[in-house]
């Protein structure tokens, strides 16, 4: 474990702008499982699916607080491995690592396939894999050249979502209180009738976390970016702070309308929900606008999980839990100011090269062979989650004893609510076992995590256990 909570340097260009990390923010977590995904939850929560969103947003915003007070205070391009390695030691560091690593690059398969199904139906002379291949070429290209590229694509795709959502609210409030042309109030009618606000009872608020708690991954991506801007330690601070309400508010504020302006027996799983809303609200063309928003929340996703899972390998093999060949810099990282200097090249490449395999399985075998990869990811979140829990646990004290000018943001009721998002983390696995369809996530999962746990302890006991410094 590390003797000095001080961090080293970072060759990595520091190109990246509070705006940029900012609407990374915002912008990370707001994607397909939002706008598609969210008509499973209200299936099986009906109009509970507003306590289901709180419950999950809770349990994120929570997970978040604890990831920004680390990294404000210690920031790394490895952020929430590098903090496990110096609670928990050299294990916990490349566990958490690889896990995240090998979420990002098979995710990416599914983002990269879900965009290039809605561009085949724009444009049929183009084959799927056609699509797939312009999208990880231009993101590849985008990721190579200076991390402000990354920023600037992220930027605007999280304006656009952002957007959408906020127009979304907008159009819906006026809906719901008579206010747009052929119009009348609703009123609480939809809240009420077919089986009441709960029609399903609590167990159904408990399927619709099931349901939607992953779709707030990928938040933690702007703790990683902000070891490449100017000032990391303020930035991060300010970027959770801005975002984490923010996405209750659209998540949350997003169901209200949905649920109060349309009866939630009408939802089905799989169609999108607002463009339900849309079409019910008399927005012409709907289905198509729709399309295109979550044809860049793909794009978004696809683009921030190739820069998260480069600089999380880069990271790893900066401590010695990765070739030591990913560790090369464009620019030598002598030369900030060169229009491409810091950019870990290989290991951007390298991940794109895994990101590329797990597409070409997405095509080829989506029931089979990638079926069980996504199902060893299933659930990995939640095992990052519960690390970065225990990891904010363990480096609280220790930050508080050796360096406490750097707490400039702080975990709210700690320890109490750290320990309250552990237990509901636990609870969370705990339905998923007894849940028929997430069972086969948890049991996968919890074989890939133990498989990276088996190797990390085999990598403890030829090292002889001896501390890295």
């Amino acid at each position: 474990m590390h003797d000095s909570l001080a961090s080293a340097p970072e060759p990595l260009s520091p190109g990246l702008k509070q705006r940029h990390l900012t609407m990374l923010g915002l912008g990370g977590v707001i994607g397909a499982g939002l706008f598609v995904g969210s008509g499973a939850g209200i299936a099986v929560a009906g109009p509970g699916i507003v306590v289901s969103y709180l419950i999950a947003g809770a349990l994120a915003m929570l997970v978040m607080r604890m990831l920004g007070e680390m990294s404000a205070a210690m920031p790394a391009s490895g952020a929430f491995s590098v903090h496990a390695e110096r609670a928990l030691g050299r294990w916990a560091g490349f566990s958490v690592g690889w896990l995240y690593w090998f979420l990002l690059v098979v995710v990416l398969a599914v983002e990269a396939t879900g965009a290039a199904q809605i561009a085949h139906g724009w444009v049929p002379g183009v084959p799927q894999w056609g699509w797939v291949l312009v999208f990880m070429v231009v993101f590849t290209l985008a990721n190579l050249a200076a991390v402000k590229n990354f920023g600037e694509f992220e930027f605007w795709f999280a304006t656009l979502k952002v957007g959408a959502i906020v127009l979304f609210l907008v159009l819906g409030t006026l809906a719901i209180v008579g206010w747009l042309p052929d119009t009348d109030p609703v009123g609480l009618a939809n809240l009420t009738g077919q089986g009441g606000f709960l029609p399903h009872g609590w167990s159904g608020v408990i399927s619709g976390v099931l349901a939607v708690v992953f779709a707030f991954g990928g938040l933690e991506v702007v703790t990683i970016a902000a070891a490449e801007s100017d000032d990391p330690a303020r930035n991060v601070a300010r970027a959770v702070r801005s975002a984490v309400w923010r996405i209750l508010l659209f998540y949350v504020g997003s169901m209200l309308v949905i649920v109060t302006l349309l009866p939630w027996t009408s939802m089905r799983p799989g169609e999108s929900p607002y463009v339900a809303v849309l079409d019910a609200i008399g927005v012409p063309a709907a289905g198509q606008i729709m399309n295109v928003v979550v044809f860049v929340a793909l794009l978004s996703a696809l683009n921030a999980n190739l820069y998260g899972s480069s600089r999380m390998v880069f990271s790893l093999a900066e401590r010695g839990e990765a070739p030591k060949g990913l560790l090369r810099v464009s620019g030598g990282g002598k030369a900030p100011g060169a229009k491409s200097a810091g950019v870990p090249r290989r290991a951007v490449l390298a991940s794109v090269a895994f990101g590329f395999v797990s597409v070409l399985l997405n095509l080829k075998w989506p029931d089979s062979v990638f079926l069980y990869m996504l199902n060893a990811v299933g659930a990995v979140l939640l095992f990052v989650w519960a690390l970065i829990a225990v990891s904010q646990l363990r480096l609280r004290r220790r930050i508080e004893r050796e360096a406490p000018e750097t707490l400039t943001l702080r975990m709210w009721g700690f320890p109490w609510l750290t320990w309250a998002a552990l237990a509901a983390m636990g609870a969370v696995l705990v339905l998923m076992l007894t849940d028929d369809a997430a069972r086969p996530q948890v049991l996968w999962s919890g074989a890939a995590t133990g498989a990276v746990l088996l190797v990390a302890w085999i990598r403890e006991l030829r090292t002889g256990r001896a501390p890295q410094t």
